[in-house]
Formats: structure tokens, sequence, C-alpha cells
């Protein structure tokens, strides 16, 4: 049964005007006339049930706003802020949300948001959000990078690098590698294209017909790039595909060819393949530095324009498009342009975080050094190739010039390093490390993505 409450107010003349004025304002807030017109219906005799139903509004809001009209009368029906005391920023409430912002979460998370460390600290989500911005945090953010334990990298990094910037005169510098496990996946469901206001779709089930292995040999002073696809990863295809390098280049011509130190490339089969080839010369990338390796930022765009969103009914069509993309890259191909970078960007072994021990230099280098040959390391003048009197003052000019004004010095050198890499980025950076020219995915700089 309802029980309909009566509860008159009794309104004075310029009481009654002012709440009339309210109701009746276009520009005033909403909020105001709609407790004025609360106000009004109950000194006009109205039931609560019925000021309820003509507001409309709940017996919960007629209760708490007649009742601060009865107290303080037209200053009672202003809103008021009934939270927390705003809480000032001072530099130990700073400090306090940077120190727990660099720990876990202790309710099993891997890192904070606003909210929750705001709730945790009893602060606003908006300071956290400001404090994080005025120091550069971004907790839900993650970059990856890979850590060389190569005790050598900076050896083959520096012949790799060498061969890059100051090739041998006359001779090929091929970057090879092999991109494994292609997949021919064919949508069931049919592709939608691209439309105004809406991307291309495609469905979510598949059909994989096989998968298929390229092999491609980028040449880094053409830009040019031989591909060779193959059914299986063997060193037999590896070597095969050597000698189809070897073909198209003229017979008396140094050909160096870099590649990962993956099992295959080390078999006796190609140091039987190098014997019988002396003009052929095969430098290996140190441990976990594919990246240092040109031909896998060409890996990255085939990847994007072909592969990624590619549909093939078998892995013949996958083939016949892969080499068709090839034949139409090498129209105009294009040279990846190295550059020197901020060495602040560079992660060592003696950054915190890691998770590698620190050790020490156990040799010491010039500073502003490279040779491409391992046996000279501090020579500055020694290129292989070219030993002129010219060429080696060429060479040194043009490396002291590419090298930044303060180097670390040999003491506090790691002998390996470790560097950031964005996969998605198709870049390469050159920072100079203790003399020596090592190589960080950082920005755009490939001609690519000009």
């Amino acid at each position: 049964m309802l029980v309909s409450v009566t509860d008159t107010i009794t309104l004075t003349r310029t009481e009654r005007m002012e709440l009339e004025r309210r109701v009746a304002s276009r520009t005033g807030r909403a909020e105001d006339a709609r407790r004025a017109r609360a106000i009004l219906l109950l000194a006009q005799g109205h039931t609560w049930d019925e000021a309820c139903d003509r507001v409309p509004c709940r017996r919960g809001f007629l209760a708490s706003w007649s009742r601060r009209f009865e107290e303080q009368r037209i200053a009672g029906l202003y809103s008021r802020h009934l939270g927390h005391v705003a809480t000032v920023l001072t530099a130990e409430l700073e400090a306090r949300i940077l120190d727990v912002t660099r720990r876990r979460p202790p309710y099993g998370a891997t890192h904070w948001s606003r909210r929750k460390l705001g709730e945790h600290l009893d602060v606003s989500h908006m300071m956290v959000a400001r404090v994080w911005r005025k120091h550069g945090l971004r907790p839900h953010r993650i970059e990856r990078y890979m850590a060389s334990n190569d005790p050598d990298f900076e050896k083959k990094a520096a012949d790799m690098i060498g061969l890059f910037l100051n090739p041998p005169a006359h001779a090929a510098i091929f970057c090879v590698d092999e991109k494994t496990a292609i997949r021919a996946l064919d949508r069931k469901d049919p592709v939608l294209p691209l439309s105004p206001g809406r991307l291309e779709r495609h469905g979510f089930e598949y059909c994989r017909h096989g998968t298929l292995l390229l092999h491609a040999a980028f040449n880094t002073k053409t830009g040019e790039v031989l591909g060779k696809a193959a059914a299986r990863h063997t060193c037999t295809e590896f070597v095969a595909f050597l000698a189809d390098i070897v073909v198209k280049e003229p017979r008396d011509k140094e050909i160096h060819v870099i590649a990962d130190n993956l099992s295959t490339h080390m078999t006796e089969q190609v140091a039987t393949f190098l014997k019988a080839h002396p003009k052929v010369h095969l430098h290996f990338t140190p441990t976990y530095s594919s990246w240092l390796n040109q031909v896998e930022l060409w890996f990255g765009k085939i990847e994007r324009d072909v592969i990624a969103r590619g549909v093939f009914a078998s892995v013949t069509d996958l083939k016949t498009k892969l080499m068709h993309y090839i034949r139409q890259y090498n129209k105009a191909p294009r040279t990846v342009t190295w550059k020197y970078a901020d060495s602040s960007r560079h992660i060592s072994t003696h950054s915190v975080g890691t998770g590698h021990q620190r050790r020490r230099a156990q040799k010491t280098l010039r500073p502003n050094c490279i040779s491409v040959q391992s046996g000279r390391a501090d020579d500055p003048h020694w290129l292989q190739g070219d030993r002129t009197p010219a060429r080696r003052r060429t060479a040194s000019a043009s490396l002291k010039s590419a090298s930044p004004p303060a180097a670390p010095s040999a003491a506090t050198r790691p002998p390996g390093a470790a560097y950031s890499t964005r996969a998605a980025r198709a870049t390469t950076d050159v920072s100079w490390t203790g003399g020596l020219a090592c190589a960080s995915v950082c920005r755009p700089v490939c001609a690519w993505h000009r």
C-alpha cells in the first residue's frame, strides 16, 4: 500500500520569486531548476509521490533537498562537494608515487594503472597521471631488446659495419639469410575490400596448404635482392644458394657474404665450398645479433607487403607471388641508409635491469678506430681490399668525422653489449661504443620509410 506523505513548505514572496525564476530560466543549470521545482511542488501542497512523478525524482531526492531548504533556505539548494579535501602534491608525495610505480602491485599484476595506483595511495588518478607525464613514466608500455653474450661481439660488429660503411674496392657485399616457415594460407571467407570509412577485412578461418623457405641475398651497394625458394632448410640448399650468388657475379670479383651463425652455415659442406671458391668470404654475425644483418630489414618489408595479408591457393602460388615481388622490387631497389645515433639510447651490460653481470673489458682499443680485418683492430688506417695512401687518408677521415666527440673510455667498456630493438620498425642506426661502431634498431632512417 502506498503512503502519501505531505510536507508543506512555507515560502516568502522573495523565495517564491527566486524559485520560479530558476524554474523558468533557459540559461541556468538544469539541476538548480530541478531542485527549485521540487520545492515549489511541496510548497503548493502536493504529496511526495505526486512530486516524484512530476519532477521526476526519487523520494530520497525530495527528503535531502527539502531538509536542506528548511535548514538554510535558498542557500541550501547549491551543490556542495562532499568528497575528500583536495590533496596537495608535495615533494614527498611525488617521490612516493614514483617509488611505488617501479614496484610490482601487491595484487599479482605486472604493472600499475593510474586508477589502481591512485586507489592504493589514496590520491587522485589524475595526480598520478601528471606525475607520470612529468617524469616520462609509461608503465603500460614495454620495449624489447636483444642482448649478445658473444665475447667477440665488438670484433665481429666492427667487421660487419666496416663492410657496410667502407666496403673493399671492387668487391660485392651480400647480406644473406633465410626466412623460414612461410605459410601458404588461403582464407575460407572472401576478403572484403577497402571502402570509405571501413578497413579491408579478412575472415578468421583459414586453410594452410604448407610452408616454404625463402633464401635472400641483399646487395648492400645496389639494394638489389637475389631470392630463391626452397622446400627444406638444410646446408645443401644454402650451398646451392651461395653458388647462385657466385654465378651472378663476375668470375674474379671478391664476394663478401654476411650471414648469421646458424648451424647450417657452418657445416663441412660449406667449408668445402669456400675452399673451392677462394674469392668468397663468409662473415658471421655475433650471437643473438641477426639484427645487424641488413637483409632482416628487407624481410620485414616483404612480410608487410606480401606475406602478412596475402591469400595463397597453394605453395606454388606462394612461391610465384614471392618471386614476382622480388622481380618488381629489383626494378627500383633501394639501399639501407646507416647513420650514427645518440649513444644515450644504447643499452649495455652496465645498464640497470638488463639482468647481465658487469664485466670488465679484456682489451684496450684506440678511440675512433674501426677495422674490417679482425686482426688489425688497433690500426685506423688499415682497410681490407685497398691499402693505398689516398684510400687510407679518406677512410680515416670519414671514420673520425662520423664518430661522436665524446666516446666512452676503454676501461669502462664491456666486451659484450645489448641493444634495443623495435621489430615493428625496419630501421637501423649506428652508434659508437669505445671506438667501435655498434648498431641498434631505433628510428626510421631506411629509404623504404622516407
